[in-house]
């Protein structure tokens, strides 16, 4: 399809975070108490907002506890990323600086309260017209909220918008939303993107 806007998930589409997030989420849950592996991370805490993902969890500690818990994940995760426990998708990169010298409208919609500092660690901030985070919507995915928001601040109408998701709730939202999907199968765990509307292994193997 010829698409103007170009809305990118961040973590397991532009960077490879998802091992990062897995670590900082297994050791915070396994304090509170709680058993986690892939399988509970992809259904119940993969791409969606980090309150949510933690409440998904703990069904035995109260709401203050939950955003104690989430905050202490956070940082988790922060101290992983200084320390450099994150790889740049070099191919995803260079495709997202192609299709802004091209003139399309490049956005940012993660699900992560962190995404302008990863994008900023990454090098690729400059390329980007619209940064949202899950800290700046009310409802996460699977909601389409993030995604709307990001077309609406594009200026561009749903359907002249992809969106690029590796997660299942990620997915769906876009899919629930309008949008044109295309899923990016990350190796690291198995999500179910069967409601994109095409799957590839990297960004940069989707041709516009």
């Amino acid at each position: 399809m010829a698409a103007k806007g170009l809305i990118f998930d961040l973590d397991g589409v532009l960077v490879d975070t998802v091992p990062t997030h897995f670590e900082a989420w297994s050791q915070m849950f396994h304090e509170y108490g709680y058993d986690f592996d892939q399988r509970i991370y992809r259904d119940h805490v993969d791409g969606k907002l980090r309150q949510d993902g933690a409440r998904a969890v703990m069904v035995n500690h109260s709401e203050a506890e939950i955003v104690e818990a989430s905050d202490r994940k956070n940082e988790y995760y922060l101290e992983r990323i200084r320390a450099g426990q994150f790889v740049v998708f070099d191919a995803a990169a260079k495709y997202v600086r192609q299709c802004k010298q091209d003139g399309h409208k490049i956005a940012a919609a993660s699900s992560s309260a962190n995404v302008q500092y990863i994008l900023e660690q990454a090098g690729i901030i400059d390329e980007f017209d619209v940064i949202l985070g899950g800290h700046q919507v009310t409802k996460g995915k699977p909601n389409p909220e993030i995604f709307l928001s990001a077309a609406h601040q594009l200026g561009m109408p749903v359907e002249d918008c992809i969106v690029f998701e590796d997660s299942e709730s990620g997915v769906r939202a876009a899919h629930d939303g309008g949008f044109f999907c295309v899923g990016v199968v990350d190796a690291s765990h198995d999500a179910d993107l069967s409601l994109a509307d095409v799957i590839v292994a990297s960004v940069a193997d989707y041709k516009l």
